[in-house]
C-alpha cells in the first residue's frame, strides 16, 4: 500500500483491495504496548495507520480503499464517515442494524438484538459506553499527500478468541462479534462482494 501510494500521481486510478489475512495483531501509530495483553503465537506488526491494536484473521473481510481524496472532493472526516456508511449499508443488506459510537471509530451492533432498528441515543451506562454492544468492524486509516490507505475490517465468521488477548482498539473488555455470532450465515465472498460494492458507491466523488 505504501509503495502504491508513494508512486501515485494525480492521474492514477483509485483502487479498493479486498483481502483476508493470516492471524496477526496490528498496532497503530499511537498504539500503547499495554493494550497487547498476551499475543501468544500470533505476531504483532507495527503499522503506520491510526488507532490502537486490532486483530486480523481468516473469516474477516479487510478492505483497503486507495483513494485520492483531493480528487474525490472530500476531507478525512467525511472519508471516515463514508467508509462507516458503507459498512452500515453492508450490514443492512444482511438485515443487521449497525451503529456508530461517538469518539470510537468503527461499527457496533446490539448484542441482545442486532436486528432492532432503534437508534442509539447515547450510552445507557456512561461509565461503560459499550455495554450491550459488540464491535463488528474496526477502522484505521492513513492519509499521505491526500492519498488514503489502510482501511476497514468487517468480521464475518472467524476465530474471535485472539481479541481476548488484547484491548481491542484500546478499550479494555470491549466485546468483538462477527456475523456468524449474531446469527447471519453467509460467506466471505458474499460479504466481500457486498462491501466492495458499497465502498465503490459511497466513496465516489
Amino acid at each position: 500500500m505504501r509503495e502504491f501510494t508513494s508512486a501515485r500521481t494525480s492521474e492514477s486510478a483509485d483502487e479498493i483491495w479486498l483481502c483476508e489475512h493470516p492471524p496477526v495483531f496490528t498496532q497503530g501509530l499511537a498504539g500503547k504496548a499495554g493494550h497487547v495483553i498476551d499475543p501468544g503465537d500470533v505476531p504483532v506488526v507495527q503499522t503506520d495507520r491510526g488507532g490502537q491494536v486490532t486483530f486480523h484473521g481468516p473469516g474477516q473481510v479487510v478492505a483497503y480503499p486507495l483513494v485520492d481524496l483531493r480528487r474525490a472532493g472530500y476531507y478525512v472526516k467525511e472519508y471516515v464517515y463514508r467508509i462507516e456508511e458503507s459498512v452500515l449499508r453492508t450490514l443492512g443488506h444482511f438485515g443487521v442494524t449497525g451503529h456508530r459510537v461517538a469518539g470510537a471509530p468503527g461499527i457496533y451492533v446490539r448484542t441482545d438484538n442486532p436486528f432492532a432498528h432503534a437508534a442509539l441515543t447515547g450510552p445507557a451506562h456512561p461509565a461503560d459506553p459499550f455495554r450491550g454492544l459488540g464491535k463488528i468492524a474496526a477502522l484505521g486509516i492513513k492519509v499521505s499527500r491526500h492519498m488514503s490507505y489502510h482501511g476497514v475490517a468487517l468480521n464475518v465468521e472467524m476465530d474471535l478468541e485472539p481479541f481476548s488477548r488484547i484491548n481491542p482498539c484500546g478499550y479494555a473488555g470491549l466485546r468483538t462479534v462477527d456475523l456468524s455470532t449474531i446469527g447471519i450465515q453467509t460467506t466471505w465472498d458474499e460479504v466481500a462482494q457486498v462491501l466492495g460494492g458499497k465502498l465503490c458507491t459511497y466513496l465516489a466523488r
